[in-house]
C-alpha cells in the first residue's frame, strides 16, 4: 500500500541578497520531519555579475546545520577555526552543539562555465544531551558522497545522511535520520518501502514527477502520513528529475526554537542568547577562533 500525502507546498520567499530562497520548513502545517526542523531552498539562478549578499556571521546552538550544494561553490568560516570550500555536489555539515558562530557564502563554481547556483540548507535538531557538546565540522566533497546506481539504468541515489542498503554517510547521526538525493532518468521509476516509526518527506529539486500517483512540480515539498507503506516516484517526462528524500525518527523531546537557536526550553533559549552576547561562542577572524 502506498503512503498517503498529508501536505504539499512550495514554501515562502525568504530572499538573502541576490539569492532567491524559499523557506520550506517550518511551515504553518509542519514544524519538523524527523529531526529536520528547518529547510531553505536556494532556488536555481544564473549570475552574470558578482553575487551580492550572504548570510554574514551569525550564531547557532542546539542543532547541526547541513548545506548541500547542487551547483556553485560554498565557502565556510566558523569561530572554531574551520575554513573550507565545497563545490557542486558537496556538503558542509556543522554541529553547533553548545554554541558557534559561522558564515557561509555561496558563489558560482569556478570549475564550471554555467554561472549557476542552487542549494539547500537543513537544520537537524540534536538530542538534549548532544546540545551541550562542543561543536564539530565536516566538509564532504562531491566525489566522497556515497552513491549507488539504480537497477535497470534508472539513475542513481546519493546518501548524504544515514544509510541506504550497504552505503553509509560519514555524517554523524544522533538519531535515526536520512537524506538522499535521487536522480531518476526519463521514463523510470523508483520505489522505497518505509520503516515503522520514521517520518518521511520529499522535495522536487529539479523537474516534475509523479509521487504515489499524484503530480507535483519542481520546487514542491511533499510530506507523507505516519502510516506504513511505500513511496513510489515516477518520472513520466522526457528529462531526468532530481528529488530529495529525507526524514527519520520523530523527535520526542520538547522543541523551543527562536532565531538561530533550537533548544528544549525557553530558559535554554535565554541562556543561548546570554552566552552569545557574553562572547562565549568566540569570533571569526580569517577562519581562526580568537
Amino acid at each position: 500500500m502506498k503512503k498517503q500525502i498529508s501536505f504539499s507546498g512550495k514554501g515562502q520567499r525568504a530572499d538573502i541578497g541576490d539569492m532567491t530562497i524559499y523557506r520550506i520548513l517550518p511551515n504553518r502545517y509542519i514544524d519538523a520531519v524527523g529531526p529536520f526542523v528547518f529547510l531553505d531552498h536556494i532556488a536555481p539562478a544564473v549570475h552574470h555579475a558578482p553575487i551580492k549578499g550572504g548570510t554574514g556571521p551569525h550564531p547557532h546552538r542546539g542543532i547541526a546545520t547541513l548545506s548541500y550544494i547542487l551547483h556553485g561553490e560554498d565557502e565556510h568560516f566558523d569561530s572554531y577555526g574551520n575554513h573550507a570550500k565545497v563545490s557542486s555536489g558537496g556538503v558542509q555539515w556543522m554541529k553547533a552543539g553548545n554554541g558557534i558562530i559561522h558564515d557561509e557564502n555561496l558563489t558560482v563554481d569556478s570549475n564550471l562555465n554555467d554561472n549557476l547556483t542552487h542549494g539547500f540548507q537543513f537544520w537537524i535538531n540534536l538530542p538534549a544531551v548532544n546540545k551541550a557538546e562542543k561543536p564539530e565540522y565536516l566538509t564532504i566533497q562531491s566525489n566522497d558522497v556515497p552513491q549507488q546506481l539504480l537497477e535497470k539504468a534508472a539513475g542513481w541515489i546519493k546518501i548524504i545522511v544515514g544509510e541506504y542498503e550497504n552505503l553509509h554517510s560519514v555524517i554523524p547521526g544522533y538519531s535515526r535520520q536520512f537524506l538522499y538525493h535521487l536522480h531518476l532518468e526519463a521514463g523510470k521509476q523508483f520505489s522505497m518501502t518505509t520503516e515503522p516509526g520514521l517520518e518521511y518527506a520529499s522535495f522536487l529539486a529539479l523537474g516534475d514527477a509523479q509521487i504515489n500517483e499524484n503530480d507535483y512540480d519542481a520546487g514542491e515539498f511533499v510530506e507523507f502520513d505516519r502510516e506504513e507503506g511505500t513511496i513510489e516516484i515516477d518520472n513520466n517526462s522526457k528529462e531526468a528529475v532530481d528529488v530529495l528524500l529525507f526524514g527519520g525518527e520523530r523527535y520526542t523531546e520538547p522543541i523551543v526554537a527562536e532565531g538561530p537557536f533550537v533548544m528544549n526550553s525557553k530558559l535554554e533559549i535565554a541562556m543561548a542568547y546570554k552566552d552569545f552576547y557574553a562572547g562565549k561562542y568566540g569570533a571569526i577572524k580569517d577562519g581562526i577562533k580568537k
